[in-house]
């Protein structure tokens, strides 16, 4: 009996931190700036994870963010966020920074992150658009403030 209480109060417990934050893992494309795919999972209540994995310049890039969720303007289902990561990558010399030649170069540096994302009803996927200024800290100190995107995920 003590198991079937136990149980169902776990049961409870997930269905109602589920119910809190709409969807447990997203995964979708993000469009803007550079190009890429996107995966957010809920560590907590209004704690996230995202992966982004982008393309630019002849490269690629990988980000990983730590972000907070907070319930913006008193409207259900819509939500604001801001957070902090870093990432790593390669670029093409030719295409970025004004480098003259074709070499392959690497990067690694911090990023932040702020935006706003609203999940639908009755339809599993959400849309957010966000701003996510980075500094590159190896491959030359350089800072990126036009890391604009729009995403769109399926939430389950």
């Amino acid at each position: 009996m003590k198991k079937l209480i136990y149980s169902f109060v776990l049961i409870l417990i997930v269905t109602i931190t589920a119910r809190a934050q709409d969807y447990n893992t997203g995964i979708g494309i993000r469009a803007g700036t550079s190009n890429g795919l996107t995966v957010k999972h809920f560590i907590g209540t209004n704690k996230v994870i995202e992966g982004i994995v982008t393309t630019r310049w002849q490269g690629y890039n990988f980000t990983g963010l730590y972000q907070i969720y907070k319930q913006a303007f008193e409207v259900d289902r819509l939500n604001w966020f801001y957070g902090f990561g870093g990432h790593v990558g390669s670029y093409r010399g030719e295409n970025h920074r004004q480098i003259d030649n074709d070499e392959q170069y690497w990067l690694f540096g911090i990023d932040g992150i702020i935006g706003m994302e609203y999940n639908f009803v009755n339809i599993p996927f959400n849309i957010s658009l966000d701003w996510k200024p980075a500094i590159d800290i190896y491959g030359g100190l350089f800072p990126s403030g036009d890391e604009l995107a729009f995403s769109i995920r399926y939430i389950f």
